[in-house]
Parts: C-alpha cells; sequence; structure tokens
C-alpha cells in the first residue's frame, strides 16, 4: 500500500488542522492505520491509531480530547483532526498502515509509511 499524507502546515496555538492520507495499491480496508509524528531532534511517536473498520480508536496521552482520528474506506483515506494546537504538537506527521491484527501503539508496529507532512504551531 502506498500512503501520501497532506494538510499541514503553519497555525497559531489555539487553532486547528486536518490532516488527511490518502492510500493506494492494495485494499485499504486491510490495514490498520495510525498517525505518528517526529519532532526536530526527538524520536518518532505514536499520536493515533483506528481499527480497519474504524470502530476502534487509540490516543497518545498528550493528544487525547484534543486530536481524533477516523477513516473513510470509500474514498481509501485517514484523517487526522487536530484542535487546540500547542508549539509542542510540532512535528513532521506521518500516517502508517500495519497488516497485523489489533491497533499499533508504537512506531516499529506498522508496516508501511508515506512521507511526512509538516506541522508548525506559532506560539
Amino acid at each position: 500500500v502506498q500512503l501520501q499524507a497532506s494538510g499541514g502546515g503553519l497555525v497559531q496555538a489555539g487553532g486547528s488542522l486536518r490532516l488527511s492520507c490518502a492510500a493506494s495499491g492494495r485494499t485499504f480496508s486491510r490495514y490498520a492505520m495510525g498517525w505518528l509524528r517526529q519532532a526536530p531532534g526527538k524520536e518518532r511517536e505514536f499520536v493515533a491509531a483506528i481499527s480497519k473498520s474504524g470502530d476502534s480508536t487509540y490516543y497518545a496521552g498528550s493528544v487525547k480530547g484534543r486530536f481524533t482520528i477516523s477513516r473513510d474506506n470509500a474514498k481509501n483515506t485517514v484523517y487526522l483532526q487536530m484542535k487546540s494546537l500547542k508549539p509542542e504538537d510540532t512535528a513532521v506527521y506521518f500516517c502508517a498502515a500495519r497488516r497485523d491484527y489489533g491497533l499499533g501503539a508504537h512506531p516499529r508496529e506498522y508496516d508501511y509509511w508515506g512521507p511526512g507532512t509538516l506541522v508548525t504551531v506559532s506560539s
């Protein structure tokens, strides 16, 4: 599966952005999906995950209540709605796909990655 994230940009603290990730290739609904991010000088970290059908989600504590992951299997797309953004949310955001059963909560649990999209939150 090939993944392409989009929707990043510059936003002020407290603002919102919606990221999209379009998938092509193999059947999108076969994969649990996730969003992960990497800030400058830091390791890549988990942000949010969603099950193959979209009925289960999981969030990192730092974004829970502010970010919402969703998917549209008919459009082969996963989304990340981000609200109340903080400067510490500044990072390159990646979408990733997981072959195995269950939700991935660590970067190593994902099998396919797309190029990231940069989100910059100014204070």
